[in-house]
Order: C-alpha cells, then structure tokens, then sequence
C-alpha cells in the first residue's frame, strides 16, 4: 500500500494523444524516480478532443477518449502493482457546456427550470430583458443573431431516433421545449400537404392529444416522443415539412417563422461578445463554455461525485486535488460533504485520505481550517522559494529600471487597480450586474433603504470589489468568521474613503448586506433569502475578479521582474529574508506539513528552470541594465513605428528580452514559433495595445514581425551574439538557482510535488507551452544509466539536464529512507557563520533523535565570476553550527561548526543524514570523514 500522506507526487497531463495507457507506461520510471503517487489531471468525461480534461461533461463516467473504464483498469492495476496511489484533480466547480455533448445542460435548455438538472446550474432566469418567459443567453453566435438566422445558418432538425427536434447552430444543439411540438408538426404537416395522408393524420392526431401550453410536460413527453417516432412514414414527411422554418435571406416567411420558434424557448441565442454584459449563467471565470455548478445543492454534489465515491470504496483512489475551491458557494459545507463521502465510501471506517486544494492566498493571508484538507497544491510556497533565493540588492535597481521604461513607479497597487476596472467594465460586466441588480433589489425592499438608487449601489459595489484585496472570504449561512468580518470592514473603509458623493449609510448598508448582519435578530426586516444569496455570490465573484485582474492582467503588464510574475505571487514582492523563512517553515511544519510544496504545474506562468534564470538577473542588475540599453539600440530598426502605434511597446520589449532570456534554448529548431505565441497570449492578456476581446491586428503583426527579425541571425547577428552570450552565464546561474529550489522543494515541510518532464531543465513558457509532449523514454533510460552517480561528471556536463535528474532521484530517495522524519518532522532553522553566511540556507528536520540536515546556497554571482564558471567550494567562506548533532560523513561527532566549503564539495547544496544528541557542545570545527 503506498503511504497516506504522499512521499512525493508527479503531476501527469492526460490527453487523448496521452491515455491511460501512455500514463501506465510511465509508472515504472516513476517509481524508480522516487515517486509514491501519480497525481492525474481530470480524466472524467470532458470534451471531444479537451487536451486538459477540465471541461467535463459528464463526472460519473470515465473519458472514453483515455481509455475508457478498461483504460483506467489497466492503469490501476499497474498503479497497485508498482505500490503507487493515485491523486485526482477533481472540478467541481464547472462542466462543459454548449455543443451537444453535456446532457444535463441539454436537459436544462429543453425544460428550462421545470428541468430536474436547473437546480445544478447559477442562472438567473428572469435577468434577460424584452421576454415574456425567462430564459438562459447562449452567446454562441460568431455574428449577429439576425445575420445567422437570414444566412441559414440555424437549422431546425428532426432527429428520427429519439423522436425529438432540435435547432442546429453549427456543432451546437438546441432542444426545443416539448410543448412547441404541436404547432410544428401542424406546421410541418401543411407544409408537406399532408393533412390527408396517414402520417400527417397520425400527427396531426398527436399534435391534438397533446395540446396546451405546458403539453406535453415531462411525464408525458417520452410517450409523446415516443409515439411520433413509431408514427409510419414521419421522418419522411417531417424531412419535407421542415422547409416551413428553413431560414434564409429569401425566405421571409420561414425565417420568421424560426425565429418565432426560437423566442419562445428556455433560451435566447446571441453574438458571443453579449457574454461580457448580458450572460446570466455563472461561468468559471469568463469562458462562456463552461458553466458553474450549483455544487451547494445536494443532488448536484451526490451526481458529480458517484464515480469518486465508487474509487474510493475500491481503494483505487488514494486523494483528490479539488480544482477553483474559491468558486464554490459555500466550501465549508463542501469540504464537511466530502468527509462524510469519504467515510461512507470505506464503510463508516477511519481511513487517511489526501485532500489537497487550489487556493491562491494573498500575502500574509492565512488557508482557512477545512475539514479534512491537508492543505494548497503550493502556489505560495513557490513564490516563498523565489522570494528567499533571490538577491534583494537587485531589486532597487530593477525598480528604477522599470520606472525609466514604464515612466510608471513601481508601486503594483495603481496597476492593479485599473486592471481590475477594465475587467469590470469588459470580461465580467455580466456577473457583476447581477450583483448590483441583487442589491438594488435587497435595498428597495425595505422603506429604510430604499432610497439608495441601484446607480449608486452600484459604484458603492464597485469600489468595493476594486479595494477587495484577496481572492475571497470564506462565510457560511451563520455569516463571517471573526476574520472574514475584519476583511470586509476594511474594504468598506477604504472604499468610503474613495466616495465623494453624499454617503448617506451607502457603505453601512453594503457592510450589512456582505456580512448578512442586515438579516440578523432585531435587524430591519430585509428578505433573508436574497441576502444570503447576495453575501454568498460575491465571494464567488471577488476570486475570478481577483484572477483575471492580477494574474491574466496586472502580471502581463507589471515587468519589474518576470520571475515574481507567478501564480499566487506579488509581482512587487520584497525578497524574503533567511530568519523570515525560516518562520514561515517553523509555521508550516505545525500547521499544515502535508500540503504540496510546487515549483511547477500546468497552470504556472513560465518553467521553473526558466524562472531560475530570470532570478539571477537580480544579481547583475548594471550588466543587466547596460544589456536592454544595448538591444534596444539594437533592434530599433526591426519595430513597427506609425504614428502614435509602436510595435511591441517599449514596456513590452523589456519584457520579451527577459522572457527570451528565461526560455533561451539556441537548439531548439521551433523557439521563435514558440516565442511568437507566447508574445501574442501575453499582449492579449495585458489588455492594453490588444486583448482577446478586440485584437490589433497591426500591434500584434508588428510584434510578430519583431520577434522574427530579432531571432534571425541574417539581420541581427550582434544583438543574438550578445543575447547568446548573456543567456550563457543565466543559464549557470539558473541552474545553481534550481539545484538550490528543488532542495528546498523536496526538505522543506510538506509534499514535494512534480510537473510531468521538469525533472531535466524546464524552460518552457505559459500553457499551452508548458502542456507539450514530454520524452518519457529518454529519461527512463538516463535513470537507468545513473544509477551510481559521479556528480563529477554530471558537473562538467550540467547542461544536458542529467545533473538535476540525478539530485533528484537522490533528493526522493533520502526522503523515502527518511519518510518519517519529511513527513512528520519538526523543523529547527541552523546557523550560518561568517564572511558570507547570507549566501546559505540551512535547516534541520527532525523526529526524534533522528534527523536530516540541509543545506543550500544562493546568491551564486560572487561565487561564478557572475556565472563564468562553476562554484568553487574553497570560495565559501562561512560554517554551519550543528550543535547537538552527529552528522553522518564526518568523523569528529563531538565537534560543532562545519566548514561549508567541506560539506558542499561537488553541488552547492547537501542533504545529511543525522542523530540528534539533545546537548550544546562548544563551538569546534569538523572534517569529512
């Protein structure tokens, strides 16, 4: 059985082109590596051709495209083989929707919220404006709705097997309400001129047994559907008839008839760009394809976890990771559900298993005490290795680099700010007039609030959400937590004070409402249902608020320092001092010591290795500094100038050399194909020359262009030369960076966890980038072949990658050797000692007497001649205090202080084995044995 806290966890992406069977293939090699549980992307039924299985469509199956239910049965059975668990990342958040391919979303458009399956989705269904019935905006239409329909291209269909009809718009389906039926087989039958014939009676018949407006209902619908489809020749006259709403240009009288059609259905058809103001389904995020679940509902959190539920009580499933947490409505409740499911699943038994989540903390914010969570997947503790690896003495001089090339001060706050107003005024206009139109109904409820107009509840809100500072609070139905409620009083304060027209208790209101204080014993008498679901939906509006501001805005124009542009980072940061570290450990260990520690994973902004390099600019900031001013002169010919437009912008040039600089790889035949797109992501992202929404077809042409004339030796040899030679000493110093990041990564408290390929150097962009095809074999056979390590030789040859897959395996071998000690040991911070103590890192896991000893280095310019050559031992001069240990290794057990230039001797970090003796013993130097 393999352990209940995971040893270390390598994360797979699943595709149709990487099946269960490819991931079984793997399995040996992971557990050669080291690895004690698989940690598998979705792999429920998604999308025909989803390349990451996050747009699930059906949560009780399997993905057919992986395999199957037999695919998966393979994959366990090696998986139990080898002693392997297994790690799901789960979402139960969101499905799939549109197409034709979600049955609970078909479901939902035919019967509208008479559908067993409403219940599962967030719509509000009396929002659409102008109708006579409520009903759900589809924004799928590449035009205008009038446009498509005079085209033809909306179809209205007859489907013979299941007796049903359905509008077409292309690849999506669009079911018609069963008590329209009637009036089209009438229609069709007197298109046809059949009244006569016996289909046509026979339909005609139906259309009369069923007549009303709500026949047939949904009882009777499948005996209806039923009984049209057994009907002797009506497929061929329904295919005749339909010619009645066969829209077209020319054909006035059939297209209005199919419009008519459409208006009377659970939904309205619209451009794709209504989605920013008119949507009102929640989304996960703003992709109007995937659609949040009403997981707060008890049948819906049953359905979507059967199949879970099932693996468990198979032992086939030994943890969840639990996608977008932060959109749900109510996770406590969640998380105390998912308990109970788990303890049923095993029979009522005690069994461990791992809980980890998605949760992205703000800086200082603390993770919530869930039930039964172990805790995050890592973000903050990543940006807590970078923010301690790199040298703060660079960063003020990179802040003035940056306020010279933005002509912006460095301060994120401003930036933010206005990110969050564009994504308010454009990706999540819908979501929000949802809100306000929630509040202005809450106020004009009761005659003491109901003079604050839905105008001015509006602002209120907004200033609000932009001065929110975290992604979320956490309420329950019995209101805030203590911390909560501090959170939202404050964000109230500074939004007041951002206020200049008449107050009038605005603020007090809105404070009352998000804490659901309004609906509290003694309180005025406001409508506590719509209070609750008020106070509760601006939580799952403030996270996507926060993300697609900060992390798919703010992080795409803030370039002081690509490497603190990470997931769950503050691209502002401070470095993170040795003594502050160590605290944050200290705490970790106590309170949450078996959540995954990361470095990686699909969603990260750029490879680790490459966030290693960009780290070490921070350690030459003059040469980096003399670098841009030279490139720019450089490549001042190959921009696009014209008029006010300029081609990429010189923010944004600064920012591609650092990226360049991150990713460099002069062997890699397809890196300006690569660079080019991750440019136009990164332009779209930040929202200013270009977007997703509005595309600069010129910006985004003269970007390209810039990226190809800049990589092409031909026309810019000088600048590639000094790139070449820049991106050389990088590349040691990132690589000393990396060695250092996963030593911490593998001994620092918690669970160690692997992005699929990132065990060789990973310099890869932002997905899709970073989700490319890895080469299992080739690292399968360079395990094999290093079995016995000669760090020598792997030094001499640190570019191939060998040396970091070799540490590596060595890293989870001393962790398994050690599991108890990683798992569940203390942590106590070490001493450094002299000239250059600053440059070390040293710490002490222990349980008991024994106990493990780390050691890691930074800060690597002043040991490499600024990264011209590899460090030299002899140059550290610092020692590290042991006292009360025996070190393994080193002959004098009685001695206190370790030369580092003894102990790091071939990598600039060390991993020891120990016994911890309990006594001080004065200050003497040891030797290796």
């Amino acid at each position: 059985m393999p352990p209940a806290i995971p040893i270390a966890t390598y994360r797979l992406q699943l595709s149709p082109d990487f099946d269960f069977d490819a991931a079984a293939s793997v399995v040996p090699y992971l557990k050669a590596l080291g690895i004690t549980h698989l940690y598998a992307s979705p792999f429920t039924r998604a999308r025909k051709g989803s390349t990451h299985g996050y747009d699930v469509t059906n949560h009780a199956e399997f993905n057919p495209e992986l395999g199957g239910e037999a695919g998966f049965e393979r994959l366990s059975a090696v998986l139990q083989q080898h002693d392997l668990g297994l790690i799901l990342d789960f979402v139960p958040n969101h499905v799939g929707v549109h197409y034709a391919d979600n049955p609970w979303w078909l479901d939902m458009l035919e019967w509208g919220p008479a559908s067993p399956h409403a219940a599962s989705f967030d719509i509000d269904w009396e929002q659409l404006p102008y109708r006579a019935r409520g009903g759900v905006l589809l924004p799928i239409i590449g035009s205008s709705y009038g446009k498509a329909l005079e085209n033809g291209e909306i179809e209205l269909r007859y489907d013979a097997g299941e007796g049903s009809f359905s509008a077409w718009y292309f690849e999506h389906r669009l079911p018609i309400a069963p008590e329209r039926y009637g009036e089209i087989l009438r229609m069709i039958v007197k298109e046809a001129g059949a009244e006569q014939s016996a289909p046509g009676e026979a339909m005609l018949a139906l259309a009369q047994q069923y007549q009303g407006p709500r026949r047939p209902n949904r009882k009777e619908a499948p005996g209806f559907k039923a009984e049209l489809k057994d009907v002797p020749g009506a497929a061929d006259l329904i295919a005749r008839g339909l010619e009645a709403y066969r829209a077209g240009a020319d054909r006035m009288a059939p297209t209005l008839a199919l419009h008519h059609l459409l208006e009377r259905q659970h939904y309205k058809l619209g451009h794709w760009r209504l989605a920013s103001s008119d949507i009102n389904y929640r989304r996960f995020f703003d992709i109007n394809t995937l659609a949040g679940l009403r997981v707060e509902d008890a049948g819906t959190f049953e359905a979507i976890h059967r199949l879970v539920k099932r693996l468990i009580a198979e032992g086939k499933l030994q943890g969840l990771r639990l996608d977008h947490i932060d959109g749900l409505r109510d996770p406590v409740q969640y998380f105390q559900r998912l308990r109970r499911l788990v303890r049923d699943a095993v029979g009522g038994q005690i069994r461990p298993f791992y809980v980890v989540i998605e949760k992205i903390l703000g800086e200082g914010e603390k993770l919530p005490s869930f039930a039964g969570v172990h805790g995050t997947t890592g973000y903050e503790w990543m940006n807590a290795i970078t923010h301690v690896l790199i040298d703060g003495r660079g960063l003020e001089p990179l802040d003035e680099i940056w306020r010279q090339i933005s002509n912006h001060s460095p301060q994120l706050e401003p930036i933010l700010r206005n990110a969050k107003r564009r994504v308010l005024e454009t990706l999540l206009t819908s979501e929000f007039t949802v809100l306000t139109r929630l509040l202005a109904r809450i106020a004009s409820g009761h005659y003491s609030t109901r003079d604050y107009s839905a105008d001015s509840l509006r602002q209120a809100l907004e200033l609000y959400v932009l001065h929110f500072p975290v992604y979320r609070t956490y309420l329950t139905l019995s209101g805030p937590s203590a911390h909560d409620r501090q959170l939202i009083s404050g964000t109230i304060e500074r939004a007041r004070a951002d206020w200049f027209a008449a107050d009038d208790g605005i603020f007090d209101f809105l404070r009352d409402a998000l804490t659901m204080d309004l609906i509290k014993p003694g309180r005025t008498h406001h409508s506590a249902p719509r209070v609750r679901r008020f106070a509760l939906k601006v939580q799952q509006f403030t996270g996507p608020m926060m993300a697609k501001s900060l992390e798919d805005t703010t992080f795409y124009r803030y370039h002081r320092l690509l490497a603190l542009n990470e997931v769950g980072g503050d691209p502002a940061a401070k470095a993170l001092s040795v003594d502050d570290f160590h605290r944050m450990m200290e705490t970790r260990a106590r309170e949450w010591p078996h959540g995954m520690t990361a470095t990686a994973t699909h969603d990260t902004k750029r490879g680790e290795d490459a966030r290693a390099r960009i780290t070490a600019l921070a350690e030459i900031p003059g040469e980096w500094t003399s670098a841009v001013a030279r490139w720019k002169l450089l490549n001042a010919s190959h921009l696009l100038v014209d008029g006010d437009l300029r081609a990429p912008s010189a923010t944004f040039e600064y920012m591609l050399y650092q990226a360049l600089l991150g990713a460099w790889r002069s062997d890699d035949a397809s890196f300006v194909d690569r660079m080019q797109e991750y440019a136009l992501k990164a332009a779209r992202e930040g929202k200013q020359e270009t977007s997703w929404l509005n595309p600069h077809a010129a910006y985004e042409a003269g970007v390209k262009s810039f990226i190809s004339k800049i990589l092409d030796p031909s026309l810019s040899a000088e600048f590639l030369n000094s790139l070449q030679a820049l991106a050389q000493r990088l590349s040691l110093l990132g690589a000393l960076n990396s060695l250092s990041q996963i030593t911490l990564k593998a001994t620092m408290p918690g669970v160690p966890d692997f992005y699929q390929g990132t065990e060789l150097w990973d310099f890869s962009l932002v997905d899709p980038d970073n989700r490319r095809p890895v080469d299992f074999a080739e690292r399968a056979g360079r395990l094999d072949a290093l079995k016995e390590p000669d760090w020598d030789r792997l030094v001499e040859k640190w570019p191939s990658g060998h040396l970091k897959l070799a540490w590596t395996r060595h890293l989870l071998k001393l962790r398994t050797e050690l599991s108890d000690i990683f798992s569940n040991g203390d942590y106590e911070p070490l001493q450094v000692s002299g000239p250059q103590r600053d440059h070390f890192i040293a710490f002490a896991r222990r349980r008991g007497r024994e106990a493990a000893i780390i050691v890691v280095t930074r800060w690597f310019a002043p040991f490499t001649d600024s990264g011209r050559h590899w460090p030299s031992p002899p140059n550290y001069a610092a020692a590290l205090h042991v006292d009360g240990y025996a070190v393994e290794s080193f002959a004098d057990a009685d001695a206190a202080l370790l030369r580092l230039s003894d102990l790091l001797t071939h990598l600039p970090v060390a991993v020891l084995k120990a016994r911890f003796n309990g006594m001080t013993k004065p200050a003497r130097m040891r030797r290796p044995a």
